[in-house]
């Protein structure tokens, strides 16, 4: 029961000058987005990254995104190609080149996070991979993107698996 009158919620109350704007993790979320549409096109087309970087900016809305991560992402996964497909193949259950490019790019992305970016925690990263292909990848890819992403973090991220299982 609300006790004051100035508790009440009233709709012609001004907004905070935050209200509408995206979190930070929202931003990211959309970065992520772009990113692995931009990596497979990369993987797919073989453009270079900065043609492929100022064609997604000239044909997306980048206001809710967090540009720069974005720009990490398709540089860093890249530059990491090959550290990143050694530590998947031991996650896999095939050949790297027979995985479904959309899952492949989705992958890259996620272990390029799990290698690079300790800021993020790792359920993120899993989750976040999870999410990218139930929205980019095959009917049941999300599940094969999560077992994979499961193997793989506690190899890339020992301690902080292990701190989380305690």
């Amino acid at each position: 029961m609300i006790s004051d009158e100035s508790d009440r919620f009233n709709p012609r109350d001004p907004k905070p000058a935050d209200a509408g704007k995206p979190s930070k993790s929202a931003k990211r979320r959309e970065a992520r987005k772009l990113a692995t549409q931009a990596l497979y096109q990369w993987h797919m087309a073989q453009h270079s990254l900065n043609e492929i970087e100022a064609q997604f900016r000239v044909d997306n809305d980048f206001s809710d995104v967090d540009g720069a991560y974005f720009r990490e992402i398709l540089h860093g996964v890249p530059a990491k190609k090959g550290e990143i497909d050694k530590a998947l193949v031991p996650c896999l259950d095939m050949a790297l080149e027979e995985l479904d490019p959309v899952e492949l790019s989705v992958l890259r992305l996620s272990a390029w996070e799990l290698l690079a970016r300790q800021d993020v925690p790792y359920r993120v990263v899993i989750n976040e991979g999870i999410e990218l292909a139930k929205v980019f990848g095959s009917t049941d890819g999300h599940k094969f993107v999560n077992g994979v992403l499961d193997k793989l973090a506690p190899v890339l991220r020992e301690a902080e698996v292990k701190a989380f299982k305690r």
